[in-house]
């Protein structure tokens, strides 16, 4: 595990991941996604859509969205080491969630195609997302844990801005594209082994 700040040494209290592409690759094409909808690029879906003001669009939008999601979802595969990490932290009893910004129907689809087995999860239809902290706030707040005492893993710059404002260990799922989030990150990961050895 690569750490860009001291302290971190020893197990969390809970823990809580993003989904699709942390602990899941569902093969969302976020750039086909924009390109259907005329989107520009580099701005989050969700954000674009809230400065629409054609309800028409707003619904086209969501529909879009929703489409390629539910096809994602379908298709999804564990990212390796994600299943036998969950199964190690259910050993030892670690409470564990899931926020995303996904929606709650392609989160249940999800669960259905691989049995996620996580009981807690929030999506955006149960919280603001992403960037904003008010998710991982109430995942705290429903598994007693102090947010001090917890960790936020992702693989994006908005999974590690809502766990620090969130005042949660940022933690970065390393992948090929997101090099320029690593100092952001309070911890890096590139398996999800290197979790395991925190509880032994």
């Amino acid at each position: 595990m690569e750490m860009n700040t001291g302290g971190l040494t020893g197990p969390f209290g809970a823990i809580a991941f993003d989904l699709d592409g942390t602990l899941v690759d569902s093969g969302l094409d976020f750039f086909a996604i924009r390109e259907e909808l005329g989107f520009p690029q580099g701005i989050g879906l969700l954000e674009h859509i809230a400065t629409l003001s054609d309800p028409a669009a707003v619904a086209h939008a969501h529909a879009v969205i929703h489409r390629f999601e539910m096809a994602g979802a379908r298709r999804a595969t564990w990212m390796p080491g994600a299943q036998e990490l969950l199964l190690h932290l259910k050993a030892f009893d670690v409470p564990v969630a899931i926020l995303t910004r996904n929606s709650r129907e392609a989160v249940a689809a999800t669960d259905a195609a691989l049995g996620l087995g996580i009981e807690l999860i929030l999506t955006r239809d149960d919280a603001p997302p992403k960037p904003d902290p008010g998710g991982l706030a109430l995942i705290a707040e429903q598994l007693g844990t102090a947010p001090d005492r917890m960790t936020y893993v992702g693989d994006y710059v908005d999974d590690l801005t809502a766990a620090r404002r969130a005042g949660m260990a940022a933690g970065l799922y390393r992948n090929e594209r997101n090099a320029r989030f690593v100092g952001q990150a309070d911890y890096v990961i590139r398996h999800f082994n290197e979790l395991q050895q925190l509880w032994r």
